[in-house]
């Protein structure tokens, strides 16, 4: 009897006719039905998703679907459903390579990807330096007369030159406008296209897609395609069987699992292919590979008390789409994969859709609260002996040793404040940082933890314990005991089972330490 061969990990593959070379051998999460079902209505499609979701993979799935490429799917859901006879050209725009820093590279890089096409189609076409929306036309127009088919179009990283400019303001209005003329061709050409799908991670309320192109359908928040990328819970254990000896799935699925876009709950594909790769040790993989200096210019533009962002709750008009020279943080965060739905209601008054908001997992918890930490307190770097002796004090209710942790922590922060505010002098700050630097131990915290009679500035959650804080500025700790009591924040958790303790901090406001701290506990 032959044995049967392991499965390969398709880790940094997007191209669908490798993955299903049966030579290789590769793990695949047949994605087909999805596809098929979103070919068979037709039209133009926009689909958000944070990077290395497996957007690209999907995008090429379709390619290979239209292109009539049938051995590639053989024992997948759309076989013995699709019209293999009928072949249709498929032009692909992938905007992801390289990085654009004006117009004239854009103009040249769009260009080369026309080219690109051109060439793969066998098609001759006139190209104009200096208007490749011209040029786009002309490959549209000349692919569908010479295969006597309409053709499809799909865009990959549409935005990916705008996201690299945030914060170039001296460029970034050229960069849209080039991108404008040059996608508004798909509408001009209409009569020539068969299908459009276009990807990206972030939807900008003034790109020509969403202002000029309004036959377009966003099924970013359409719950049928709520797991067209990433995996599911039974994709992991069905496909990724044999990878999972020795590993505790409760585990992973609080590590990697939790992105949530109305539906099912879903893995980064990139975070399961690597951990299995990398003999199932758990790290930040997704968040390593990318660059979030986006993310720190974002909050030095603007005053953020970081922990409001926990449980956050939007309207759907935040979510949306932002434009570039009023970027919001919550939908940059959402759009990044560093927030993702919680729950969904409708205001009972106004029939409005409410979207509370949560961080996915423990990946990103820890890696996004390091960097607000790193911010907060102009640091690059944190001393993990630091945070654990921290909450190694907690752990042992050696509070008057944890008073000493928190005194360090702040000692050690320069205040020459890169923010230009005076942070320094409001709770909030204080609670931000010691947010940050605990929940970025994975260790469960909860911000402005509400009660019927107020909120609690956090509440830290323990194997044998539950910790309320209250911090006050130029007050006293006693002061804060007190608010906690006469709110009542600890009665909540008085069926808990866990013992409860208040803890009150003072900070001065020149010195930008803890002065005073009291503790007691809840009877």
């Amino acid at each position: 009897m032959t044995e049967k061969l392991k499965k390969r990990l398709p880790l940094g593959i997007q191209t669908f006719a490798k993955i299903r070379d049966p030579k290789m051998n590769y793990a695949y999460v047949d994605k087909t039905k999805i596809a098929y079902e979103l070919a068979d209505k037709g039209g133009y499609r926009f689909l958000s998703r944070p990077r290395r979701f497996g957007k690209s993979l999907f995008l090429d799935t379709l390619s290979e679907l239209y292109k009539g490429s049938k051995e590639m799917f053989e024992g997948l859901y759309v076989y013995d459903k699709w019209d293999w006879e009928t072949k249709y050209p498929v032009i692909k725009l992938n905007l992801g390579g390289g990085t654009v820093t004006n117009a004239n590279e854009l103009v040249k890089r769009l260009n080369q990807v026309v080219k690109n096409n051109a060439r793969i189609l066998d098609v001759e076409i006139e190209i104009d330096p200096a208007d490749p929306s011209l040029s786009f036309e002309n490959l549209i127009q000349f692919t569908s007369n010479k295969y006597k088919q309409p053709v499809v179009i799909l865009v990959d990283e549409y935005d990916k030159p705008l996201l690299d400019n945030i914060g170039n303001d001296e460029h970034i209005e050229e960069i849209q406008a080039t991108l404008q003329g040059f996608y508004s061709e798909i509408k001009n050409n209409d009569e020539f296209i068969k299908f459009g799908f276009i990807t990206g991670i972030s939807k900008f309320s003034q790109m020509s897609f969403f202002s000029h192109l309004n036959n377009l359908t966003d099924i970013t928040l359409d719950p049928t395609y709520a797991t067209i990328t990433g995996y599911t819970q039974n994709d992991l254990e069905k496909t990724f069987e044999e990878f999972l000896d020795g590993v505790d799935l409760k585990k992973m699925k609080k590590w990697y699992n939790g992105y949530n876009f109305l539906g099912t709950p879903v893995y980064n594909p990139f975070d399961v292919l690597t951990f299995f790769d990398q003999g199932s040790v758990y790290k930040n993989y997704w968040w390593n590979t990318g660059r979030q200096s986006f993310l720190t210019h974002m909050l030095e533009r603007k005053n953020y008390h970081l922990p409001d962002l926990e449980n956050i709750v939007v309207g759907e008009e935040v979510l949306d789409a932002f434009n570039v020279n009023e970027i919001n943080l919550v939908a940059l965060l959402w759009q990044s994969g560093y927030l993702t739905f919680d729950t969904v209601t409708t205001h009972e008054a106004t029939d409005k859709r409410l979207y509370k908001m949560k961080v996915p997992n423990l990946e990103i918890q820890t890696s996004l609260n390091l960097l607000f930490f790193n911010y907060l307190s102009n640091k690059s770097y944190t001393s993990n002996t630091a945070q654990i002796s921290m909450i190694d004090a907690i752990l042992s209710k050696d509070f008057d040793q944890f008073k000493d942790c928190v005194h360090t922590l702040f000692s050690s922060i320069v205040y020459d404040n890169h923010t230009g505010n005076n942070l320094c002098d409001f709770e909030g700050y204080y609670a931000s940082v010691i947010f940050a630097y605990i929940s970025a131990l994975g260790v469960p915290v909860v911000a402005e933890d509400h009660s019927s009679m107020g909120r609690a500035d956090m509440t830290m959650f323990l194997p044998n314990s539950i910790i309320i804080f209250e911090f006050k500025v130029d007050m006293n700790s006693e002061a804060a005991i007190e608010q906690i009591k006469t709110k009542k924040y600890c009665e909540k958790y008085a069926a808990d089972g866990r013992d409860i303790y208040m803890i009150g901090m003072n900070f001065d406001s020149n010195k930008r330490n803890i002065v005073n701290f009291d503790w007691q506990t809840f009877e």
